[in-house]
């Protein structure tokens, strides 16, 4: 079993927790120089982001207060060496059902001060930071193409829980796609309960926390389109039928300065062609949108999923503390 120090920061005095209202700008040209590389459109706007904040004296009055409440990466630690931040971690806290959990994110050190244990402490100070606030699970997630982090975490204590792949495609008013016996409708399918079993399974509840499954846009009915039209959610509904047979859903979610969501619902196996044929047909019916995102078990209908010219941008494995310390 992992032995973990009774504080981290102790052990390396150059360790000292996140200053909200000073550290922002140092913080986010360390993550700029450590994941530029895999840098998303995203990830780009996070750092935007971060810098505005840094120089928003609003905003950082009222993030001060909201340190262990917000759901945004207000809190945690920063390595600093002679004056400059070298290395970070973010603490993110989210509460859902009852429960509090913590997600460890931003773990950066810069290439000139690897491999001399700062990631690790860093990662262990965060561990300790959740675990004196009582959290009830610890968990974070790191790209399957980084085994020394990979590696790292699992001494720590870390294992893998969930693998998720996050998919990107443009829209397209020339895809085509040969459907065959396949059956495209734009409207919400009458089985809604074996739709329900497929979407559960392919976005488990225990991620919930982090990535909530929106019900009231999916699920058909009166009341959930009462929802929909006064919240003003414009999403969008396909099914897929062959011989008389649902083989899958696609539901759209328009997404403000980002790609839009969807959330596709398919068997296990035996669904391939009806899910290339709705992501297909979403590209080429969508003008008006610009680019398309979907996340999804890794290795599940991959190759249909690419046949819809849709590209992998990374994949993540979830990892979840499991050790007792």
């Amino acid at each position: 079993m992992t032995t973990i120090p009774l504080s981290a920061q102790a052990e390396n005095p150059q360790l000292r927790p996140l200053n909200i209202l000073h550290d922002l700008p140092a913080v986010a040209d360390l993550v700029e120089t450590c994941f530029a590389d895999t840098m998303d459109a995203d990830g780009r706007r996070y750092i935007q982001q971060m810098r505005s904040a840094g120089r928003d004296n609003q905003f950082l009055r009222w993030a001060t207060s909201a340190v262990e409440t917000a759901s945004m990466p207000l809190s945690g630690y920063v390595w600093e060496d002679q004056g400059r931040i070298v290395g970070n971690v973010s603490l993110i806290p989210y509460r859902a059902a009852g429960r509090r959990y913590y997600l460890i994110a931003n773990v950066a050190v810069r290439p000139d001060h690897r491999r001399q244990g700062l990631g690790r402490s860093l990662t262990l100070a965060a561990m300790q930071h959740a675990r004196a606030r009582n959290a009830d699970e610890i968990w974070l997630h790191v790209r399957d193409d980084n085994p020394g982090a990979i590696a790292l975490y699992q001494g720590l204590g870390f294992r893998e829980k969930l693998r998720r792949t996050a998919w990107q495609a443009k829209i397209d008013h020339n895809a085509r796609y040969e459907t065959g016996g396949i059956s495209l409708l734009a409207h919400y399918s009458n089985e809604w309960a074996l739709q329900e079993g497929w979407l559960r399974r392919l976005y488990p509840d225990r991620m919930t926390w982090y990535q909530p499954v929106p019900w009231k846009t999916l699920r058909p009915g009166l009341g959930p389109s009462l929802y929909r039209f006064f919240v003003d959610i414009g999403s969008r509904h396909w099914t897929a039928y062959a011989g008389g047979k649902l083989f899958g859903t696609l539901t759209w979610q328009p997404v403000s300065g980002s790609a839009d969501r969807l959330w596709a619902a398919v068997p296990p196996e035996g669904a391939g062609e009806s899910l290339t044929a709705l992501l297909v047909h979403v590209r080429r019916t969508l003008h008006w949108r610009q680019a398309l995102g979907l996340d999804f078990p890794a290795g599940e209908y991959a190759a249909d999923i690419a046949a819809a010219g849709f590209h992998p941008f990374r994949t993540l494995i979830w990892m979840q503390v499991v050790e007792q310390f």
